[in-house]
């Protein structure tokens, strides 16, 4: 699929690169392993080279790519170790996040995860899993970024960034007929104020994927 230039300039422009490039590995666009090439990302956004590199560099910093060379930029392979160490960032991280963020919602915000979780609940239903891992980043953003604390949510995006690329090959060889919807628990938590529950919701929703990573050979035995 086209990508729509990026028409921003100099401070803007780059910000812009560094948050589709970003957009693209949390939702699975990027597979691990991808040889990337800043030429061709540099045509795709619009752009010249030079922000895609700054962007890459960033990624790089963040844990996202690896720099081997000028010209040898490479999403790192997932290894167990890798995984289990992801896996439990996330598991630490995400629940408490949503705890601080329970009174930070408002109606509003409420009303827009229902609808998320609705074109989740499609996207389960009809395996389609680009749109699974594209919503499912939004719902959990949407809770996350309404509390007060952004180097939290910050340290989870980048969890998300290097977790992403793998999770979208393990939909795609498995599915998402089999993936638990944990959102309508995590929704009513919200909307009744309960701390407790969103906490538990957000963390089975974590460990749900956990079945699906078993098959792949990286979920410890049981």
């Amino acid at each position: 699929m086209p990508t729509t230039p990026i028409s921003l300039s100099d401070g803007l422009l780059r910000a812009g690169v560094h948050d589709e490039l970003r957009r693209r590995f949390v939702t699975g666009k990027v597979m691990p392993g991808t040889l990337l090439s800043t030429r061709t990302l540099a045509q795709e956004l619009g752009v010249s080279q030079m922000p895609v590199r700054e962007a890459l560099s960033r990624m790089a910093a963040e844990g996202a790519v690896e720099i081997r060379s000028k010209r040898r930029i490479v999403v790192p392979a997932m290894t167990e170790g890798r995984f289990r160490d992801l896996l439990r960032c996330r598991e630490l991280l995400e629940p408490e996040a949503a705890v601080a963020a329970v009174e930070h919602i408002d109606a509003a915000r409420l009303k827009r995860l229902r609808v998320v979780d609705d074109a989740i609940g499609a996207a389960l239903k009809t395996g389609d899993v680009e749109a699974y891992m594209e919503r499912n980043f939004e719902f959990h953003f949407l809770i996350y970024r309404a509390q007060p604390r952004p180097t939290m949510t910050q340290l989870i995006e980048t969890l998300w960034l290097q977790f992403g690329p793998y999770m979208r090959v393990v939909y795609g060889r498995f599915g998402t007929s089999s993936l638990v919807d944990q959102h309508q628990l995590a929704i009513r938590a919200i909307r009744d104020g309960s701390a407790p529950r969103l906490k538990k919701a957000i963390l089975a929703d974590i460990r749900d994927g956990m079945g699906l990573i078993g098959k792949s050979g990286f979920a410890p035995s049981a």
